[in-house]
């Protein structure tokens, strides 16, 4: 199972979400979507929205920093 986080540069609460991700020793993916055009359209695709952090767990997308949906989704993927 694989957990990515796609962020961009400037965004603080995409540093807390991988910190988050990083206090539970979760692995994961970082992805510029700043930089990386394809992830961002593939993103807005999947998401219908253009916010960041987007994290992906499995096939599972949670827009923005939300702790309680990202530790759901870990817990559900047998991740933590």
């Amino acid at each position: 199972m694989s957990v990515v986080v796609y962020s961009t540069k400037s965004c603080p609460w995409c540093v807390k979400a991988k910190e988050y991700l990083d206090s539970l020793k979760v692995g994961y993916d970082s992805i510029d979507v700043g930089a990386d055009k394809d992830a961002a359209k593939e993103v807005v695709e999947k998401t219908h929205q253009r916010g960041v952090p987007v994290v992906k767990v499995g096939e599972r997308y949670i827009v923005g920093f939300d702790q309680g949906a990202i530790q759901s989704a870990l817990r559900e993927a047998n991740l933590i």
